[in-house]
This record gives C-alpha cells, structure tokens and sequence, in this order.
C-alpha cells in the first residue's frame, strides 16, 4: 500500500471509528503471520463472516500477502447458506466477527466435515475459536516476505440457484500483494488523495475489490456501516468525499428524499461516482446527473470478470440506456442456436478475452458457460448498436414469453421506478394456460399508506400511456421490500413463487 501512515486508510460512518494506513498495515501483517504460523499454505482458503467493521480489511490484506484465496460471506444468508459456502469452498480457516456469533455456533454443530483447524473471532469469546486480535498480538508486524498474491473466491448472489464459486488462479508472478486494480477503478481516476465512499457491504465483489484498491493507491475510504440515503449524502459531505460507487436502488432512496432535506448537503469535493451491479433506469439516471452533474459513470461486468463495459456520463447522455462500450474483452450477441446477431438484435450476450475463471466444484456449470470458440456468458440478454455500444434488455432466466411474444422486464421496470410514489420494482412471469405466461408486478413505494386497488390501477394506467399495451402488467402488487440483495441483485424467483402459487392473476 502506498501511504501517509498516519493518514486513514479506513474510516466506519457513523461510528467515525478510523484505522489509519500504520495500523492497517501492521494489523494485516500479523494476521498474515499467524495464519503462516497456523498451518495454512498457498491456495488454501479463508472464509470471512462479518459485516462492515473495522478488522474486514485486515484479514482480507492477511490473506492477499499470504497468498490465500478469501470468500467474503453474505452476511445476511440462512445459517444453511452461510454453512454451504464455508463447506463448499473448502475453507481451512474461517474469520467471524462478534455480530455473527450465533453464525459461528451453527457452523460448529452443522459443517458437515466439522470446523476447520483455524477459526477466530473478532472481539468475542466462544468456545473452540480464538479471540482476535488479541491471539495475534505477539506475531511480528513486518511483512511476511514474497510469494503468490491471494485472490478474492467469490461466490455470486445466488439469484437462480445455490451461489456458486467463482475460482481464478492466483498470481504467481512475484509482483506482490499490495498492486491492486481493475480496469474500471483505473479509469475513475483514484489517487492518494482521494476520498473513496462505499456504501455497500464489504461480502459483495466491487466493494471488497475497490475500497482495496483505493488503499492500495493510498486513498482513504469511507465505509457505511449500513446504507441509508440522507446519511450517504452526510458522509460525502463530512468526508469530502472524491470518489464513489453505488446501486442504482440507492440512486432512487436519495432521489426520494424531500427536495429540503437534498439540498441540505454540499455534494461539491464529489469527482467520479460510478454505478453497476444492476440496471438503472433511464430516468433516474437524468435525474442524477441533473442533481450532481455529468460526473456519473456507468459499468457492465459480473462477478465472474467474463468482460466489462464502460461508460462516463457524458457519453451517455448522448447514447441514453446504454451501459457503454468495452472496456475488457469483446462482446458478441448470440441467439440460442449460438449464432451470432447483427447490431441491433437481441441475444446472450457473450465476451470473447475476458478474465479466466472456473465454477469451484462445477465443471458442467464451467463449461455450460462457453461457446466452441472460448466465449462467456453469465446469462444477461442485450444488443450492440452499430457503434459498439451494449444495451441491457434482462436476464436470460428473466424474459417472458406471453402469447408468443418475447417480453424484457428491464424495459418496463425503468418505467415503473419513474412513477413519483415508486421506490423499487420488478416485473415477472407467472405460468397461464391460455398465453402461456402473464406479465405482472411487484412495486415497493415511498410511502406503503398509499398501497391499494385505485393505485394499482393508476399505475396501470401511467404505463399503458408511456409503453405497448401488450407489455403492461395485468396486475400490480404491493410489496414492503423487494427480495433484493443489497447489491441491487433482485431474486425474483421468489416472487414467481408467490404469486404463481396465490393464483391471483388467474381470478
């Protein structure tokens, strides 16, 4: 890490609690030092349980030096889920902290191979785990010496099925742990003096991979211990904040907020904000660049890394929707029978030259990914325009066949987060006899007081004047939250289930 060493290189909101560049540092080496101590070689695998505190990135440093791949563990899965990522990524040491007690008595009485031989516990004390940091206390604070850099062993959201592993090789190069990057955090232009905000959960890919590399070139991040929109604005504020990245929900929770209680915040020291992880409506994009200007930029990409597009602000405002051109690797529109399209038509969309991965424990599901000629897809639907640019029209898992007719949710989901009382939605599919499947939807609004049959009915109504007849739904639900994790992913699974069981549309 490039660094001041009494500059923070963390500090939590609102707790203000801070760890400067010296601590982290000395921190990250004598855990590295332990788990060298401990037993643990090259390759092997940490999981790490904990929520947004001040050890997470010490123990993720830790493992980078030590050449030790790292699974961040969504905090907010069953005590099942979590135990089936710790056993399906074979972890030889799990780092838990006090807030996920209860989690790491589970994992003792339930891993189907037992705990493995390294487990600690931030700032608690239980049976059979070690209290950390104070069991590292005597290990030297020096770095651990050369070899091959830990790698993040991310596992996706889950969103169709099980999570699944996402495995890349570790870089044996020699270049060391502390060089850190990726193609989009290059391009928003963090330095040594920026102030980097993230306000997503540190278990998600970008937030654990950027706020990183933000350390790496010697910025300061500002991590929200939970998200919330009037704080957000408070935190760049307080901060001066440079840099930032967010999900598009988050966009429309501060859009939201009364005008007053907006402009209460000078937003001024903000840069580059980027935004990923999930579609972003078209409307609230406008409204966001008209609130803090031209400074939003835009990226495509999966946790799996199979290729990334890239837009800034301005370049979107004259190529509106679209999520940019690429930025790693090719992309390539395919239809079902692997043929691919001309710009312009929709299809899977594939990336020739992206980073290499493997599904851990899944060869079928590696290979189910690939065409003949090594391109990847992780299912999204889209089309190039003549110029290049990708636009995103759904999931593959997502689109609806109703009467025949192939119908993106995307499209009419931008719509609906464009109503005035809207603050989230999500359109699906539920089975019918006669048209095969019917559109339908599920909204969660500003204000659940307004919920009910004349609403449903004005929204209807609001998008029958802005979209095709045939698209609208048939229904609209109310929901108090969507089923989405806190990366935008939307599992809408879930609500297929629901309301296909409930019969409603059908009555």
């Amino acid at each position: 890490m490039t660094r001041s060493a009494a500059k923070p290189a963390l500090i939590l909101h609102p707790s203000h609690v801070a760890v400067s560049f010296a601590e982290l540092e000395g921190r990250a080496n004598r855990l590295a030092h332990y788990f060298r101590r401990a037993g643990l070689s090259v390759g092997d695998t940490v999981a790490v349980v904990m929520e947004n505190n001040a050890h997470v990135h010490a123990v993720m440093w830790a493992a980078r030096r030590s050449g030790l791949y790292y699974t961040m563990v969504n905090t907010h899965l069953s005590d099942s889920e979590i135990a089936y990522i710790v056993e399906d990524s074979g972890a030889s040491a799990i780092v838990a902290s006090r807030a996920m007690r209860d989690v790491c008595t589970y994992l003792a009485e339930h891993l189907p191979t037992g705990l493995p031989r390294v487990v600690l516990i931030a700032d608690d004390d239980l049976a059979g785990w070690q209290r950390y940091p104070e069991c590292v206390a005597d290990e030297p604070s020096g770095p651990i010496g050369e070899g091959p850099a830990g790698q993040l062993l991310q596992y996706s959201a889950g969103s169709t099925g099980r999570p699944k592993g996402i495995r890349r090789a570790l870089d044996t190069s020699g270049a060391g742990g502390d060089r850190l990057s990726t193609p989009v955090f290059e391009a928003l232009g963090v330095t040594e003096a920026s102030v980097y905000l993230s306000p997503a959960p540190i278990y998600h890919t970008a937030p654990a991979m950027w706020t990183m590399s933000a350390q790496a070139a010697g910025a300061t991040v500002v991590m929200m211990e939970r998200f919330d929109a009037e704080q957000a604005l408070e935190c760049i504020q307080r901060y001066a904040v440079t840099h930032a990245q967010f999900v598009p929900t988050m966009f429309v929770r501060m859009l939201r907020l009364p005008e007053q209680t907006r402009r209460r915040y000078d937003l001024s020291s903000l840069q580059r904000v980027v935004h990923a992880a999930a579609p972003c409506a078209p409307a609230i994009k406008r409204q966001m660049i008209e609130w803090w200007g031209p400074i939003i930029d835009e990226y495509y990409g999966s946790s799996e890394g199979a290729g990334i597009s890239f837009i800034r602000a301005e370049e979107w405002l004259r190529h509106p929707g679209s999520v940019g051109r690429p930025l790693l690797g090719v992309p390539h529109i395919l239809d079902e029978r692997g043929v691919e399209l001309r710009p312009g038509h929709v299809g899977e969309i594939y990336y020739e030259g992206g980073y290499p991965f493997e599904y851990l424990n899944d060869e079928a599901k590696t290979a189910a990914t690939r065409t003949p000629q090594g391109w990847v897809t992780v299912g999204d639907v889209g089309f190039l325009d003549s110029d290049g640019y990708l636009y995103l029209t759904g999931r593959r898992d997502h689109m609806i066949i109703s009467g025949g007719v192939n119908i993106y949710p995307q499209e009419i989901e931008d719509e609906l987060v464009g109503h005035p009382l809207v603050v989230d939605a999500a359109v699906f599919g539920v089975p019918d006899d006669v048209m095969g499947q019917l559109v339908a939807a599920a909204v969660q609004l500003v204000d659940d007081v307004e919920a009910g049959e004349e609403l449903a009915d004005e929204i209807i109504g609001w998008l029958r004047r802005r979209i095709a007849h045939y698209k609208c739904p048939k229904s609209v639900f109310f929901e108090p939250a969507l089923p989405r994790t806190d990366a935008g992913k939307l599992y809408k699974n879930k609500l297929v289930a629901k309301y296909a069981a409930s019969g409603i549309l059908n009555q």
